[in-house]
């Protein structure tokens, strides 16, 4: 690759990390941590992980309307300690990112500080060791953690999401350095989310959802597996949380089951499907304890919500489909599930090459 095929400009910094870290802190390109100095050969080593041209473009990041091409995403990359055979997976993730549904400037700049969480399938996980087993939503494994914090990067960087300027949130949230795992397909009664999807069970897939929270709930006394969605579903309902006034945004949730309790609701015979079915129709409050609290002045219900009966039940979500069931995590009883903000979930394929 020619020098002049890159077009990004060029500074002189002191060879040393001390100067390296405060000139890109000044510059406002870090997340507070230490960074990779995304030099000219690591920029192309990066980008030779994919193919395709430096400026070929995935899209317009919002609100700042930047132009996202491949070479200023790996720069980002290098930033966050990439390795090259991670960047189709932050491609993948950056072009999901992108899609209208996915609105990416609205959950980015809310004041609740949703955070994007990515989900990794296929056989590209476990090439590339990016975990979805004991510990996967914490730190410990460099994929995940160098993946999730390449598109966070780009989406402060590219994007202009500087916290106290374009990105409003009230408090944020420690997900918003990075926050990438994979569905644990070895352990899952079930058949992973891409092949749900139609993709081909080789296939790899990324799948990113806005987030404002993680939910743990522990159940470790129950044995059968409509108790223990019983239990998660009980932990669903409480005042505050924002799925039960955005029904008509189609906001979705993320159920993430882990392999215990996803192997105890299979042997009652509930396929993942029979979950969201029972999650929809459980995940339920009455009108009288959503009206005048929370978020009901802001409130988008669909007509076929009766708001003038007080027992009226509302869904956390608009439709079954609207939840996304995932298996991962190691050994014990400890399932989460993710409240979604304003957006719809969406899932793209990893590809190499260009």
């Amino acid at each position: 690759m020619a020098d002049s095929s890159l077009k990004s400009s060029r500074v002189s910094i002191p060879d040393s990390q001390r100067a390296i870290q405060d000139y890109l802190w000044e510059q406002g390109w870090t997340d507070g941590l230490p960074v990779v100095a995304p030099t000219e050969p690591l920029v192309r080593e990066m980008l030779s992980g994919y193919g395709g041209e430096p400026s070929d473009s995935l899209g317009r990041i919002q609100p700042s309307n930047s132009n996202v091409t491949l070479e200023k995403l790996a720069v980002n990359a290098v930033l966050a300690g990439c390795l090259p055979e991670h960047f189709p997976v932050v491609v993948a993730s950056m072009k999901a990112a992108l899609r209208e549904e996915f609105n990416l400037g609205g959950n980015a700049v809310t004041t609740g500080g949703a955070g994007q969480v990515l989900i990794v399938n296929g056989p590209i996980a476990k090439e590339l060791n990016i975990n979805g087993d004991a510990a996967c939503f914490g730190p410990g494994f460099r994929a995940n953690a160098a993946i999730g914090r390449a598109l966070r990067l780009a989406v402060r960087n590219l994007g202009e999401l500087i916290p106290g300027d374009m990105d409003k949130a009230t408090l944020s949230t420690p997900y918003r350095y990075s926050f990438c795992f994979s569905e644990n397909e070895e352990l899952s009664p079930w058949e992973p989310r891409h092949v749900e999807l139609g993709y081909d069970p080789e296939a790899s897939t990324v799948t990113i959802a806005a987030i404002l929270g993680v939910y743990n709930v522990m159940e470790s006394t129950v044995g059968t597996g409509i108790e223990v969605l019983r239990t998660i579903t009980g932990n669903m309902r409480g005042v505050g949380i924002p799925g039960y006034y955005h029904l008509g945004t189609r906001s979705q949730i993320v159920l993430v089951l882990c392999p215990e309790h996803a192997d105890e609701i299979a042997k009652s015979g509930l396929s993942k499907a029979d979950v969201r079915e029972y999650i929809y129709a459980n995940a339920r409050m009455p009108v009288h304890q959503l009206k005048d609290v929370a978020h009901y002045g802001n409130r988008v219900w669909p007509n076929w919500i009766d708001q003038t009966n007080p027992d009226t039940l509302v869904p956390i979500c608009s439709s079954p489909d609207d939840i996304v069931v995932i298996v991962a995590g190691g050994g014990g009883r400890h399932s989460a599930w993710m409240s979604g903000w304003v957006t719809r979930v969406c899932t793209e394929e990893v590809l190499r090459g260009g």
